[in-house]
């Protein structure tokens, strides 16, 4: 039945960032754009063929690094195209300066961000984020998206150490809530690494599918043992687990916590 005693059991909502609290796809389209534009006009580089370069880097880089929060530097991939290309090593740093300032500068919240933010921290709900990337980019995209002030807390895959689905960035983020995993609400658009990461770390988590919709096809979504928000029942588990959702607009986690 659902749950209608006035006392939630979540105390803690986490976000995931990149296609949940902003549409990174939409804006990441149009910073390669920018930086396509680039190879051709300063590097005499056709598009296709900064493409497969930069698809050569991305794989080089992720063979040598590994999967850490490194391979998320950009700046990294660009130094590789360029000491290929053997063109001045100032071009990495203009690169990696365009795509970021492009990326940021287009980046809009996700319909309804900022008021459930406000309305959840206004009912008492520690708010959180949990994401893989760099700290400096993220904290940075959090500003400009304009969601920075409703935030309690931020563990990023560089200082956790870890990746997403690892159950230790997980942790960190329950360990900095101040409460248990069970009372800790995840939301994140990967069902493998936001869902089942958290799931496996015995949180809740909500699959928010809104800025990846165009992706999925209903085989995508039947084959998930998933629990619709409309539905929530505390006593409801998966597999033994904690709850898990499927969600496709972040209003509906009110109904989730009420």
């Amino acid at each position: 039945m659902p749950h209608d005693s006035g006392v939630s059991m979540i105390k803690s909502v986490i976000f995931d960032i990149d296609n949940t609290l902003y549409s990174y796809d939409l804006a990441h389209e149009t910073a390669f754009a920018a930086l396509k534009s680039y190879a051709e006009k300063e590097l005499c580089i056709a598009p296709d063929e900064f493409k497969e370069l930069h698809t050569e880097a991305n794989e080089a880089i992720k063979q040598r690094l590994g999967n850490c929060a490194a391979i998320h530097n950009r700046l990294i991939r660009y130094q590789y195209i360029i000491e290929k290309l053997h063109k001045p090593l100032i071009h990495a740093q203009r690169m990696d300066d365009l795509y970021w300032n492009t990326l940021i500068g287009c980046s809009v919240p996700s319909p309804q961000a900022a008021d459930v933010m406000r309305e959840l921290k206004a009912s008492g709900i520690s708010l959180g984020i949990c994401t893989d990337m760099t700290s400096y980019l993220q904290f940075t995209k959090l500003d400009k998206l304009g969601l920075i002030e409703y935030v309690d807390f931020i563990v990023s895959s560089e200082e956790a150490g870890a990746e997403k689905p690892d159950r230790a960035i997980f942790e960190l983020a329950v360990s900095k809530s101040g409460f248990n995993p069970e009372e800790c609400l995840y939301v994140g658009d990967s069902y493998k690494k936001d869902v089942l990461g958290a799931h496996s770390c015995g949180m809740p988590a909500a699959w928010y599918t809104y800025h990846i919709a165009g992706k999925l096809s209903e085989t995508d979504i039947s084959e998930k043992p998933l629990l619709p928000a409309m539905t929530y029942d505390p006593e409801y588990s998966v597999s033994g687990g904690p709850a898990m959702y499927h969600i496709t607009g972040l209003t509906e986690l009110l109904k989730i916590v009420k």
